[in-house]
């Protein structure tokens, strides 16, 4: 690497793996005087057109002069960036900084010319997009805050690159030449279309996987039994629409096929074109895989090898080295240790998996982080998932494994422009970018549902997955992903309950539910779930065990046509002696019934009727059909031999009607339901973040910096804090030192009577119950009594650190928080003072900024909020105050990430106004905000 003096070190955080539009990878690195021969070797692959566009001459070779000043670099004011795939470069990038007059210059100077050349067949992929985020970000680091770029009129390429990347910009027009002057502050524009190619990059790359054109399993023994010979059957057997092919080194020579499958030795001797990889070889032997995949041109991997991150340190490396030698062919990777992927579209049919039969196909995208999860969620929808009933079946399924590249961030990405998914079930055991997951997920909900549960959620990650630290409770991530529209729940059979009902049914408008059936104690149990779950059921209707299929029916019909109702659960028992054909026209009636009211959902809970199970699915007939009068249940059922019949389309709009085996689970999904279908209305209109005249953020701003210069890591005094706090219209009541009686008095004379004497030791803090706080002293014989009473029981003054404040209103006491996360970002929480509320746990919270909506939300997610609005018969509390303080915590943390925690405790709502008592806040340089910076795939 270059090492002379008058450089700076090689800055290796500047490399980065980045996804293209068309969904491969290229490396972004910086130039090197190691990168003179591929610097040559680029530049005679580009065609003589795009040459003149970069030098606006005829320029057929570089000198060596141009090879040397193209590769030496300060990495200050003179740097390069190039694109490489393969290790070769296909695109490069410079800047130059320049001074006023347009000749070089150094810092202070903060403007740089900036000048592209892409490779011919490369362009179009979107490479110089990428290059210019990434060296903008550069710049902005080194102090360069504005780029000039000069194009030919007739490059409309290029300056497309620049107009459509959202800066500031100023065009002008001069000797022939387009200049182009842009500032380099990220924008809400900027940031909108990094968003947008972010999205239709990652989801390509997945796109490029779940379809491909061509798929080869490496390591296909030559026996029968194996992972590898048992993924080719699985494909074959589903009907693969596109080319397969079977390779393994130990083929003899001369065997052209293997299951029928065309089979080589090397994936080089197949001809043509290979898009997707399944490498199902021992971990040692991947290495020479990969290597063979990338020379042939194929675009991705499924691994479902193991021997990685999963085995313990070196496993780690191995796959970090799996990765870094994928990515370097442009290769995306679903692993390993990855139990495969599978998409039951006709036009597509792959099951690149261990899952013996494909899932019938349906409207559900499953995405599972463990291969043992993803079976049983595959068998439970497959068999119709533990009482849950009907033939909802999958789209696409992903099980990522190790997740070391492709992850849930990835496949979201996919599925929410999916045509064919319209929700989308997700298993996490880990989440590697919490803050981009918010975001996707945000976006994704506001469109389907997303359903998620997590595992290790009160332990570790699993040992193969590499994830960034995070100083938050699993409970906060919970509350953020709830936040997000994510419908969070706890089990798989709660995931596949919730799921099935909201692929099935339309969300209730509201959470008034009707109850009927023929069982009083089942519609009870009903009636009950209901309130538990915080639904507004109306009183059962029973209909009793003599209902018939008609009695059903036209009870439903009511119901449904109930303006008071937003929700049907009908409950059924068996009768005794009763046949499946009465099963048959219970079900039939109860579908009808729904058709002809579509907007509202339907559930149904069942006791051991197995035949209503399936016969409330057929009713809909989506299932495969029997012929002859065949009932389905007793169809045979395809083996992995045979072709399973195509399922037949539910007629346009109808309903599949979900039965749930106990009314806890069917009231349960249809409380998420309620929850989810609220949050879609309130994300239409999200509210705003209010500005407030008082508000003094440059005051603010040049505070914090004159602080940090002290140091990194600060905790700011009373008085320190009060003026911060102050600039944003947050004001602190006084608290006076009292480490004598005498200093005590005094104080109390300056604030005035009537007091309250605290004392701030950390174990007596905020801890009133334990008798630290000495409240409404109204004289000075009562404070020095107090002073004396804390000392006697407490110890010496100095220990104790007492205060004295003037007493505030009376009202509710209450914490505000707000911290910057490394993973998940900035986060505002809130929740009522005192042991009870931390022993319970009761603390909602928010991603900053804040609205006016979701503070509003926030004061009232808590279970203890009651206190606040006149609980039993006392006066309620000025929650307008409180909403406005949450908003102007939000608003400092926002507007200064070097305000990395800040807490008010206790807060006094009263009844007019709120007395902030307690603060402490702590400066310190922020976290790398990774989503403000350029595109990246993680490095794990």
């Amino acid at each position: 690497m270059q090492t002379s003096p008058d450089r700076h070190e090689y800055p290796a955080h500047w490399e980065a793996d980045v996804v293209l539009r068309d969904g491969g990878t290229a490396r972004i690195r910086p130039i090197t005087v190691d990168d003179a021969d591929r610097l040559v070797s680029f530049y005679e692959q580009v065609s003589d057109e795009s040459k003149y566009y970069r030098f606006f001459a005829p320029y057929p070779r570089l000198s060596a002069k141009d090879v040397h000043r193209f590769t030496h670099h300060d990495f200050v004011d003179r740097v390069g960036l190039a694109a490489t795939v393969g290790g070769e470069f296909i695109a490069t990038v410079r800047y130059d900084r320049i001074g006023a007059d347009g000749t070089p210059a150094s810092a202070p100077a903060d403007e740089a010319e900036v000048a592209f050349l892409v490779q011919d067949a490369h362009q179009g992929r979107g490479v110089a997009s990428a290059l210019l985020e990434h060296i903008g970000a550069v710049a902005r680091e080194r102090g360069i805050r504005r780029f000039a770029a000069e194009v030919l009129p007739a490059n409309n390429k290029m300056i497309k690159v620049f107009t459509d990347a959202g800066y500031t910009q100023k065009r002008s027009f001069e000797d022939g030449v387009v200049r182009l002057e842009f500032d380099l502050e990220p924008t809400d524009r900027s940031l909108a279309v990094q968003y947008a190619r972010e999205h239709r990059a990652e989801a390509r790359s997945v796109q490029r996987l779940l379809a491909p054109g061509s798929v080869a399993v490496i390591g296909a023994g030559r026996t029968p039994g194996g992972v590898g010979r048992s993924v080719l059957g699985n494909i074959r057997d589903a009907g693969f629409t596109g080319r397969l092919y079977a390779v393994n080194k130990a083929l003899p020579e001369g065997q052209k096929e293997l299951d029928g499958v065309p089979a080589h030795r090397s994936v080089r001797d197949i001809d043509g074109p290979v898009d997707v990889a399944v490498v199902a070889v021992p971990a040692e032997y991947v290495p020479e895989v990969v290597t063979e995949c990338g020379e042939h041109g194929v675009q991705g991997l499924v691994v479902v090898s193991a021997g990685y991150a999963e085995s313990g340190l070196e496993g780690r490396e191995n796959q970090r080295a799996l990765v870094r030698h994928a990515r370097t062919y442009g290769m995306r990777i679903i692993g390993p240790n990855a139990f495969g992927i599978i998409n039951t579209s006709p036009r597509v049919r792959l099951n690149a998996s261990l899952a013996p039969e494909t899932p019938r196909p349906g409207r559900i995208g499953l995405f599972a982080q463990s291969g043992a999860i993803g079976i049983a969620l595959l068998s439970r929808l497959h068999r119709r998932g533990g009482g849950v009933t009907g033939v909802t079946g999958v789209s696409t399924f992903v099980s990522s494994g190790n997740r070391a590249d492709v992850s849930g961030n990835d496949v979201l990405q996919y599925w929410y422009e999916d045509p064919d998914t319209d929700v989308v079930l997700m298993y996490l055991e880990s989440i590697g970018n919490p803050r981009k997951f918010t975001r996707l997920a945000r976006r994704t909900a506001a469109a389907k549902p997303l359903v998620v549960v997590q595992g290790a959620r009160h332990g570790a990650a699993p040992q193969g997955h590499a994830v960034r630290a995070t100083r938050l409770p699993h409970e906060t991530v919970s509350a953020l992903l709830r936040q997000a529209g994510v419908i969070r729940v706890d089990t798989i059979t709660d995931l596949v309950d919730a799921g099935l009902l909201l692929a099935r049914q339309p969300l209730p408008a509201g959470p008034r539910v009707a109850i009927l059936g023929n069982s009083e104690s089942l519609g009870l149990l009903t009636y009950d779930a209901c309130l538990a779950e915080g639904l507004r059921p109306h009183p059962p209707q029973d209909l009793t065990t003599a209902a018939s299929a008609a009695d059903f029916h036209a009870a439903l019909s009511r119901a449904l046509a109930d303006d008071r109702c937003d929700a049907v659960v009908v409950t059924a028992i068996p009768a005794v002696g009763e046949v499946s054909v009465a099963d048959a026209a219970l079900a039939e009636a109860l579908r009808s019934a729904s058709a002809a009211a579509p907007a509202k959902p339907v559930l149904v809970v069942h006791v051991e009727l197995g035949g209503l199970a399936e016969a409330l699915s057929a009713a809909a007939s989506t299932a495969p059909q029997a012929e002859s009068g065949i009932h389905p249940q007793t169809a045979p059922r395809p083996s992995l031999t045979e072709e399973r019949p195509p399922a037949v389309e539910a007629p346009e709009g109808a309903h599949l009607i979900p039965a749930y085996p106990a009314a806890e689970r069917a009231v349960r999904a249809l409380a998420q339901a309620v929850t989810y279908a609220q949050w879609r209305r309130d994300a239409a209109d999200p509210g705003k973040v209010p500005e407030y005249e008082d508000i003094d953020q440059r005051g603010a701003a040049t505070l914090i910096d004159g602080l940090l210069a002290r140091g990194q890591g600060l905790t700011l005094g009373t008085e320190e804090t009060c003026d911060l706090l102050g600039h944003y219209g947050i004001h602190v009541h006084r608290a006076l030192p009292a480490p004598t009686p005498d200093a005590a008095a005094e104080a109390a004379r300056t604030l005035g009577y009537p007091v309250a004497l605290k004392a701030t030791a950390p174990h007596l803090r905020h801890r009133a119950d334990l008798g630290g706080v000495r409240l409404d002293l109204a004289d000075e014989d009562q404070l020095r009594r107090s002073y004396t009473e804390l000392t006697e029981l407490f110890g010496a003054p100095d220990e104790l650190r007492p205060v004295v404040q003037r007493m505030a209103p009376r009202g509710v006491d209450v914490v505000v928080r707000a911290v910057i996360d490394p993973a998940a970002g900035a986060v505002l929480s809130f929740g009522l003072a005192g042991a009870a509320s931390q022993l319970l746990g009761d603390t909602a919270h928010r991603l900053i900024p804040v609205t006016d909506r979701e503070a509003g939300s926030l004061v009232r997610s808590i279970r203890t909020a009651p206190l606040l609005f006149g609980w039993r018969g006392s006066a309620p509390a000025d929650t307008r105050a409180l909403e406005e303080l949450l908003l102007r915590v939000s608003r400092l943390v926002d507007d200064h990430p070097e305000v990395v925690a800040v807490t008010l405790e206790p807060v006094v709502v009263a009844s007019h106004g709120l007395s902030v008592l307690g603060a402490s806040v702590r400066l310190a340089t922020p976290p790398a905000r990774d989503d403000l910076g350029p595109r990246t795939l993680p490095a794990y």
